[in-house]
């Protein structure tokens, strides 16, 4: 009995090492990987492990389970508590604003230029002066606000444009108040008061 208590101690103290690893690694997901960053997530994910393989299959269970406990407490927490959230997760980091490149924080991130305008390709944007806000979230996918002058045209624009010039609909009408409703709210300010 002695020696489970001793394994799951082990497997607590692994995770949470584990998770300051990760989280000091960086905000790349699986996909924006390199080579060289997957092949030392792995040589972790194996060094944390190989303590606990070594023994029994008891101990291999019971340190598993662990881990999977450990994993679901942290992630009920981070839902209760938004301060231990932002401290394992991190927040969104700005890396553009107005349209400019925001250096230090790409530099914080160790994220490139070539890196970034990748991103921004993949989502369609050609130039960076269309960008009024972008930042990188904390499992390293990218977010953006095109700037007013970029944004794709939406139905409810069109709705209201139609209210106007062609005469007032009900259905103009809630297109108006929308398009009103949708410019109050803006994620992006949440994340610039940080």
């Amino acid at each position: 009995m002695h020696e489970i208590w001793s394994e799951i101690w082990k497997a607590l103290v692994l995770i949470v090492v584990g998770m300051l690893v990760l989280r000091l690694a960086g905000r790349k997901s699986i996909s924006q990987m390199t080579i060289p960053t997957t092949i030392a997530m792995i040589s972790i994910g194996t060094i944390i492990v190989q303590p606990i393989a070594d023994h029994s299959i008891l101990i291999t269970i019971v340190a598993a389970a662990v881990f999977i406990a450990v994993l679901i407490v942290v992630e009920w927490l981070q839902v209760r508590w938004s301060a231990l959230e932002r401290l394992i997760k991190g927040p969104a980091v700005i890396v553009i604003d107005e349209g400019q490149l925001v250096a230090k924080n790409l530099k914080k991130l160790r994220l490139t230029v070539d890196e970034l305008e990748m991103s921004l390709r993949g989502q369609g944007i050609s130039r960076l002066s269309d960008v009024k806000t972008a930042t990188i979230e904390p499992n390293g996918q990218l977010g953006y606000e095109l700037q007013d002058a970029a944004k794709p045209v939406t139905q409810a624009q069109v709705e209201a444009l139609l209210a106007k010039y062609l005469g007032g609909s009900p259905a103009g009408n809630r297109a108006v108040h929308q398009a009103q409703t949708d410019s109050e709210t803006d994620l992006f300010e949440e994340i610039k008061l940080q």
